[in-house]
C-alpha cells in the first residue's frame, strides 16, 4: 500500500511540475508582450519629437508627417499582441524609414544636433523593438510547446486563451531590399 502512495505522490509531483512549467511559460509570454509594449511606447513618444524637428526643415513633406501621425495613433490604439497592432507597427516602421531617406536630402537637417540625437535614439529603439519581438516569439513558441506536449496538454486551460496571440512576422514588403528611389520624389 505504501508503494501505491509513493507512486501517487511521484505522479502528483510530476504533474505539478508540468503545471508550473505551463504557468511560467504563460507569464514569460506576458512579460515578452509587455516588453514590446514598453519599446513601442518609447517609439510612440519619440515619433512626435522627430516629426517636430524634421517639420521645421521640411515644410513641403507634409504628407509623410500626416501619415506617420495617423499610423502612430492607429498602432497605439490597437490591442496588444494582435495582428492589427503588428500590421500598424509594420506600416509605421515603413513610413519612418521613408522619413529617414527624406531626411538625407536635407543637409541642414542631417547636421542638426537635435535631429541627429533623435535619429540615434530612434535607431536604438528600433533595435530594442526587434529584440523584444524575438523574445515574444520565443516565449509564444515555448508556451505552445508546453501545452501541446503531454502531460502539459492537461494544463492547457491554465495558459488561458492563447489563440489571441500571434507570432510577429515581418510583412512581405519588409523582406525585400529597400530601394531609396521609391521614397525620393
Amino acid at each position: 500500500m505504501s508503494g501505491l502512495i509513493s507512486i501517487a505522490i511521484i505522479i502528483g509531483i510530476i504533474l505539478y511540475c508540468f503545471y508550473v512549467k505551463v504557468i511560467k511559460c504563460r507569464n514569460r509570454l506576458n512579460e515578452a508582450l509587455s516588453g514590446i509594449d514598453v519599446q513601442l511606447e518609447k517609439r510612440y513618444d519619440l515619433v512626435p519629437n522627430i516629426l517636430k524637428i524634421a517639420k521645421k526643415f521640411m515644410e513641403h513633406e507634409q504628407e509623410i508627417f500626416t501619415q506617420i501621425t495617423e499610423l502612430r495613433t492607429r498602432a497605439m490604439n490597437a490591442p496588444s499582441g494582435s495582428k492589427e497592432k503588428f500590421a500598424a507597427d509594420n506600416e509605421l516602421t515603413s513610413k519612418l524609414d521613408a522619413l529617414k531617406v527624406s531626411v538625407e536630402n536635407y543637409p541642414e537637417l542631417k547636421s542638426n544636433d537635435t535631429m541627429v540625437q533623435a535619429m540615434k535614439t530612434y535607431e536604438e529603439t528600433e533595435e530594442n523593438i526587434a529584440a523584444a519581438r524575438r523574445f515574444y516569439n520565443t516565449a509564444l513558441r515555448q508556451l505552445h510547446d508546453a501545452i501541446m506536449i503531454f502531460p502539459g496538454s492537461l494544463f492547457a486551460g491554465c495558459a488561458g486563451d492563447i489563440s489571441q496571440f500571434s507570432y510577429f512576422e515581418a510583412e512581405e514588403s519588409h523582406k525585400k531590399p529597400i530601394n531609396a528611389d521609391d521614397y525620393l520624389r
